[in-house]
């Protein structure tokens, strides 16, 4: 089913919407969860708070892309999960990929201030936008998606090293553009 069809079920408040939601983003939001929280479980819980959050926000909420409006709440909603959880436990791969973007995304835009989050996210999308499709997908996975490096490489076709330096040159790149569009000092 697409996403229009589903959306539409959700305005109609028809139960049917999740359970098309989750055949057809089930995997690709668990595995989003799974790579933050590094617990089958506590994956599944972010999955299924994140279709009640998706169930009580549509309508009134129109999303343009669904699987990335869900996999936003997901990917918040696993990363409240993570916070609370951290002090216990770390998540190697997922703990990297957020050392990584420190230096480069304005740390008072964690969340806190939605406005700002709007516009930062507005930010990032543009410069994504115009960078190649392949930089695209490794920083998405790796970002968005808190894929393992040897994972990205694997599905690229290249090496861990590669994805390494590449992702180096993009968070640079970033940097760049969050300094020109104002959303970081020049240090």
């Amino acid at each position: 089913m697409d996403d229009d069809k589903i959306i539409d079920l959700l305005f109609e408040r028809s139960e049917q919407a999740i359970v098309e939601l989750s055949k057809k983003y089930g995997t690709v939001l668990l595995k989003t969860a799974g790579n933050i929280l590094n617990n089958k479980q506590d994956a599944e819980e972010c999955v299924n708070d994140a279709y009640l959050v998706v169930w009580n926000s549509v309508p009134p909420k129109r999303p343009k892309k669904l699987l990335v409006y869900t996999c936003g709440i997901v990917q918040k909603l696993a990363l409240k999960k993570y916070r609370t959880k951290s002090a216990q436990k770390r998540n190697g791969t997922f703990d990297l990929a957020l050392e990584e973007l420190e230096e480069f995304i304005p740390s008072n835009a964690l969340v806190e201030d939605e406005a700002l989050e709007n516009e930062l996210s507005k930010a990032v999308n543009e410069f994504l936008e115009k960078i190649k499709t392949a930089d695209r997908i490794a920083f998405v996975k790796r970002y968005r998606l808190g894929e393992s490096l040897t994972d990205i490489a694997g599905e690229l076709h290249t090496t861990e090293h590669s994805i390494s330096v590449r992702l180096y040159r993009i968070r640079k790149e970033l940097k760049k553009f969050l300094i020109k569009e104002g959303f970081l000092n020049e240090k």
